[in-house]
C-alpha cells in the first residue's frame, strides 16, 4: 500500500503541474487519500493481527491508528492553511481537526486503559512449558545478551512510562484541541496553528513509543531477568 500511495502522490503532483491534465489532478487526490485511508489500516492491522500480544490485538489499535492519522492530518492543514492565508480551508479545516483530536484522544486513553487493566493469559509456566505449580526465574539462561533480551526490553521504569503517557497525551491530543478551539473562537491568531502542529508531532513520537513499550510480549515471561 505504501509504494501504492507514494505513486498517486507522484502522479497528482505531475498531473497539477500540466495545465491540460485538471482532469487527472481533480480525481487522483480523491484516489491517493482512500488509498491513504487503506495505508493506515494496513499499518494497524500489522500490529492488531498478532493474537499473542494482547495490548495490540483489539479493535481499538486500528481506531486509534485511523483517528490519529486524521487528527495528525487536519492539525498540519489548518497550520498549513494558516501560514499560506487561505482562510477558507483554514475555516473547514479547524471543526475537522476538533473532532478527530478530541475522539483520537478519548480512543487512545481508552485504549491505554483498557491495556493497564489487563489480566494476561500467558503465565511464566506457559512460555516455558514447565507445570510446577511454583516457578521463579532467577537467571535470563545465558551470559550476554541477545537480540531478544535487547528488542523486547524497554528498561523505564514504571515512573518514566507515566511521564511518558502524560507527556504522549499533552502533547499529542490535548494541546492541539485547545489551540484549535482558541483559535476558532478568534482567541488567537490563525498562525499558532502551526504551534499546534509543532507541539503534536513530538507527542505522537512518544504515544508510538508508548504503544510499542506497553505491549507485553509473552517471549519476555522467558526472559524476565535480563541480568
Amino acid at each position: 500500500m505504501l509504494p501504492a500511495f507514494i505513486a498517486l502522490v507522484a502522479a497528482w503532483w505531475l498531473a497539477a503541474r500540466d495545465v491540460d491534465g485538471a482532469a487527472a489532478a481533480s480525481l487522483l487526490p480523491v484516489i491517493a487519500i482512500a488509498v491513504s485511508a487503506l495505508l493506515w489500516l494496513c499499518t494497524a492491522m500489522i500490529y492488531a493481527c498478532l493474537r499473542f500480544i494482547e495490548e495490540w490485538a483489539q479493535p481499538l489499535t486500528v481506531v486509534n491508528f485511523v483517528l490519529t492519522g486524521l487528527s495528525s492530518g487536519f492539525v498540519l492543514a489548518c497550520a498549513l492553511a494558516a501560514l499560506a492565508g487561505e482562510s477558507a480551508a483554514l475555516a473547514a479545516a479547524l471543526p475537522l481537526a476538533l473532532v478527530t483530536t478530541v475522539v483520537a484522544g478519548i480512543a487512545r486513553v481508552a485504549a491505554i486503559r483498557r491495556n493497564d487493566a489487563l489480566r494476561h493469559r500467558s503465565t511464566l509456566q506457559t512460555a516455558t512449558g514447565i507445570a510446577a505449580s511454583r516457578l521463579v526465574q532467577t537467571s535470563m539462561g545465558m551470559s550476554a545478551g541477545s537480540f531478544n533480551t535487547r528488542e523486547f526490553f524497554h528498561r523505564a521504569s514504571a515512573a518514566a512510562l507515566r511521564t511518558i503517557r502524560r507527556v504522549a497525551v499533552a502533547l499529542a491530543f490535548v494541546v492541539p484541541a485547545l489551540v484549535v478551539v482558541l483559535v476558532w473562537a478568534g482567541a488567537l491568531p490563525a498562525w499558532v496553528c502551526a504551534l499546534a502542529a509543532l507541539a503534536q508531532a513530538p507527542g505522537l513520537l512518544a504515544d508510538r513509543w508508548l504503544f510499542l513499550a506497553q505491549a507485553k510480549h509473552p517471549q519476555n515471561l522467558y526472559y524476565q531477568v535480563v541480568s
